[in-house]
């Protein structure tokens, strides 16, 4: 998979570049000191990740996040962790604050490595809904997936990824479609990129929700709902 390094700090750039080199699969393309000159490089140069920083001179790596296909997967790198939430907004899936510390880089690579197979196994994909579970139509095949063992739901631009114990599936839906479906009762919307069965809620905080090993984030405009619902209803 082709990726980028956007970052205006020289020493970042080569930071990333030394990580990077544990990861074969990943082909660095291209660094950049500024969001312009990347925007310009993708216009003939599509890539399917990119490492990018927020304050630059020159440009928002958010504002330049929101434009990009769907494929292209972004970790956001950067010194100011109060920009954390905000990413989820523009669909990141990883978000590191500097110094970049191994093994959450590590986890942010395998997170994106892990998508990139996703998305190559997503063409001519569909989901029926019928009572207590769905059917996923990926390539003439369906999985039959039951309400009961779906986690949370991931939304990535113009794709849904069903989080299971075990198992990861993606398919072609935007995440406000399939939570008009989805029993309201059980599954709350919690972030823009996020849908969680409440059932599967044990810990969270006031920004995020823990489902085992993984972290889901608690959107700023949707935190009141979520404890108006959720935590007050609690017995």
């Amino acid at each position: 998979m082709k990726c980028l390094i956007v970052d205006d700090e020289p020493l970042a750039r080569k930071g990333v570049q030394l990580h990077l080199k544990k990861y074969p699969e990943l082909e660095l393309a291209g660094c950049f000191n500024n969001a312009a000159a990347a925007a310009a490089y993708l216009l003939l140069n599509p890539v399917g990740l990119i490492f990018l920083d927020i304050r630059m001179p020159g440009g928002n790596g958010l504002y330049f996040a929101r434009s990009l296909g769907r494929q292209t997967m972004v970790i956001f790198i950067t010194a100011f962790a109060e920009y954390a939430l905000d990413s989820y907004e523009v669909d990141a899936i990883g978000y590191l604050v500097k110094p970049i510390h191994a093994e959450r880089f590590d986890k942010a690579v395998l997170k994106a490595l892990a998508y990139e197979r996703l998305f190559s196994e997503s063409r001519d994909t569909s989901v029926e809904f019928v009572p207590d579970h769905l059917l996923v139509r990926s390539d003439r095949q369906f999985i039959r997936v039951a309400l009961d063992e779906l986690q949370y739901i991931e939304g990535l631009k113009d794709y849904v990824i069903l989080h299971l114990k075990d198992q990861k599936i993606i398919t072609a839906m935007n995440l406000k479609q399939i939570h008009q479906k989805l029993p309201q009762e059980r599954f709350l919307r919690v972030s823009k990129s996020y849908i969680v069965n409440t059932s599967f809620i044990k810990t969270f905080d006031n920004n995020a929700i823990y489902i085992g090993s993984n972290e889901v984030p608690i959107g700023n405009s949707f935190r009141d709902a979520f404890f108006e619902t959720f935590v007050q209803r609690k017995p």
